[in-house]
């Protein structure tokens, strides 16, 4: 008979080489399926890694896709780490966009030191209301968070679709459903050739460090998602807790998709995302809710999403193959987790007979 049982727990050491194994394992396994289908997986990981960093213009393009899957991360995180399951980054994205855009398109006469702060502070207001609302049906109806939070994402697409077909449809465009362009004021500036978000991503992940590691705050949102009632049997306010870590996450969200719309799109449009905000929640679940894992997986995300990107063109290949790529990634990863803290025992029925005896 076959037993899982707990494992002790693992040194940090050794669960990170058992995570490094089975990226290495699931590598192997798409290569193997890659021979399959009749592609060369030494060509194809080369052109991908080429794809992404052979030259300044591809590993900009990374870049510019690390960036908000950093910032997205760090605000799924932290509402992760309060057990409250925020699957909705993707609406926050746009809602933050959403925002930022609102204060471009109508204080654009404001000078950029001014313009571009206030734009942030209203991605990141726009964000955190977005995740507040079903922070609110959670604690008042008992609804599920996972389940509000994927449903007002399509609310919130619909809602920018809205706005570009509607009334924010620029009259310049001639009939062409488009949000008008950005003034030059609004646009986040470059430092060494990629916009100045690594930069506020990078400090995002300081501060996110500190907060959940050397706070009160961090503390108190950890007792919280391990239990409600210690945390109340410990004084902490809960409601202040949840709508604090609530507006964080949102908000940061909200904040990504300030920085999509101001120096990627320089406007808001449906494509403004690209799925990132469903990306992100992968990405924060394999880095293990730390921020300076966040960094590392989201890079090594957007190599993934670049380089298949650069298989279309440069081998004809669809860009599904980095999609195949990814899922076994992710699917082997997760699957260490279960060998990381469970084994199993094989038990004969001698030795059950004799345990119950």
């Amino acid at each position: 008979m076959i037993r899982i049982i707990t494992k002790t727990e693992p040194s940090p050491m050794r669960e990170n080489l058992m995570r490094i194994a089975a990226v290495a394992i699931a590598l192997a396994a798409s290569a193997v399926i890659m021979a399959l289908i009749g592609y060369n997986p030494f060509d194809v990981y080369a052109k991908m890694v080429q794809g992404s960093l052979a030259t300044a213009y591809r590993f900009r393009e990374t870049m510019n896709k690390t960036i908000p899957l950093v910032v997205l991360s760090l605000g799924i995180a932290v509402a992760f780490k309060m057990k409250f399951w925020n699957i909705g980054a993707e609406g926050q994205l746009y809602l933050g966009a959403f925002g930022a855009t609102f204060v471009a398109l109508n204080f654009g006469y404001l000078p950029a030191v001014l313009l571009l702060p206030l734009m942030f502070f209203a991605g990141f207001l726009c964000g955190g209301f977005w995740a507040f609302i079903p922070a609110v049906l959670k604690a008042r109806l008992g609804a599920s968070e996972t389940l509000v939070t994927l449903m007002l994402n399509y609310v919130a697409l619909k809602w920018i679709a809205y706005l570009q077909y509607g009334p924010w449809k620029d009259p310049a465009a001639n009939g062409f459903p488009k949000i008008a362009t950005f003034g030059k004021n609004a646009i986040l500036p470059s430092v060494f050739g990629v916009h100045i978000g690594w930069i506020v991503a990078l400090v995002l992940v300081v501060v996110m460090y500190i907060l959940l590691r050397k706070t009160k705050l961090g503390y108190e949102i950890a007792v919280l998602g391990e239990s409600e009632a210690t945390a109340r049997y410990a004084g902490i306010s809960v409601s202040r807790v949840t709508f604090i870590t609530i507006m964080i996450s949102g908000g940061l969200c909200g904040a990504a998709g300030m920085m999509q719309a101001s120096a990627i799109e320089h406007s808001l449009s449906e494509q403004l995302s690209g799925g990132l905000g469903n990306t992100a929640i992968i990405t924060t679940w394999l880095a293990r809710l730390s921020p300076p894992a966040i960094v590392v997986v989201s890079f090594l995300f957007s190599l993934l999403l670049q380089g298949g990107s650069f298989l279309q063109t440069s081998m004809k290949i669809p860009a599904t193959v980095a999609d195949i790529l990814q899922g076994i990634i992710i699917f082997f990863v997760l699957g260490s987790e279960f060998f990381i803290r469970y084994r199993f025992v094989w038990t004969s029925r001698k030795n059950k007979g004799e345990a119950a005896e």
